[in-house]
């Protein structure tokens, strides 16, 4: 596994208390790289940076950035420019106050970052930590990042690691602006009772290991089977197209099946689960010695009863014999 490289160091300080911390980025690409060729023969494309209408390459140190001003002018700034700015430029991430949980939408989350201890006590940063999971709130932060100010929500997840997930501000958040948000759509009761046992058929624990990304493994499939002169999918067939302005006649029967459809998977995915082997073979084989027994017992009360007999008919024949001898 690779070891991750801290991408920021700092301090995160509430009240007078300072916690010593390195930051390292939490997410990673697993997409496929790929560049650009000309499909003919493969060559690879280049870009290079020229002035427009001429053939001249600009070095990357001679590039700057035009910005638009409100009249529509433009204006260039350099590096030197945007350095001069008066941002925080103090190493440190400044808690500014705590919420509940509940309060920040998951809409206004960005990236996310780690925040390891970096002094040689981790006290002070489990701690916090742990003050935070008990009050079940969300520390607000602010503080700089490649000299840009930022927004931050801190936060626990398991097992007790802090994270700094960077804020999107509120302008940057657009407001959603439908027409249907104006028209007066009547649900029934049916409808409302048959939906929300749908989303009780379907509930569960979430566990982010069951999902994988299939677009990803289909496309590494398909650079391999292209690698080696083959296809990827070659009984792969074409889904039908569903016409966008068709709807759904009867929507309450829809989740009626619907609801029987999870029922039903649920069911069998329970079954499953929970099958053990079976024990049928022994119990029939017990079955069929049962009647062996019982084989066995009639002909031994067989025997005795014909033994009996012969012993009754032997003493009756003596009996006669005795009584002729004596006439």
């Amino acid at each position: 596994m690779v070891r991750m490289r801290s991408i920021w160091k700092g301090d995160l300080s509430f009240g007078l208390v300072n916690v010593p911390v390195k930051v390292y980025s939490a997410t990673e690409s697993h997409d496929r790289k790929s560049y650009q060729v000309d499909s003919s023969d493969g060559a690879r494309i280049r870009y290079r940076r020229v002035r427009e209408g001429t053939d001249t390459e600009v070095d990357y140190s001679d590039i700057a950035n035009a910005y638009e001003t409100d009249s529509g002018d433009s204006v260039i700034l350099t590096k030197e420019d945007l350095a001069s700015l008066p941002v925080q430029k103090s190493p440190e991430i400044s808690i500014v106050e705590f919420v509940p949980v509940d309060q920040v939408d998951p809409i206004y989350f960005d990236k996310p970052y780690y925040l390891e201890p970096s002094s040689k006590s981790p006290k002070a940063y489990v701690l916090l930590a742990k003050a935070l999971q008990e009050t079940d709130r969300l520390a607000i932060a602010s503080f700089t990042l490649r000299n840009r100010t930022r927004m931050a929500a801190l936060r626990v997840i398991e097992p007790g690691v802090m994270t700094l997930q960077t804020l999107l501000w509120p302008d940057e958040v657009r407001k959603p602006d439908f027409d249907f948000l104006g028209e007066d759509v009547q649900i029934r009761d049916q409808e409302l009772k048959m939906a929300s046992s749908l989303i009780d058929s379907m509930a569960t624990d979430y566990d982010p290991d069951e999902f994988s990304d299939t677009y990803q493994d289909e496309l590494s499939k398909l650079i391999e089977a292209k690698a080696e002169g083959g296809e990827a999918f070659p009984e792969a067939e074409e889904k039908e197209t569903v016409d966008e302005d068709s709807e759904v006649a009867d929507l309450l029967a829809a989740l009626r099946a619907s609801v029987k459809d999870s029922s039903t998977a649920k069911d069998s995915a329970s079954e499953n689960s929970s099958a053990t082997p079976r024990k049928a073979p022994a119990k029939k084989t017990a079955a069929k010695k049962e009647p062996a027994k019982k084989t066995a017992a009639k002909k031994t009360a067989t025997k005795k009863t014909t033994a009996e007999k012969t012993t009754a008919e032997k003493t009756t024949a003596k009996k006669t014999t005795r009584k002729r001898a004596a006439s």
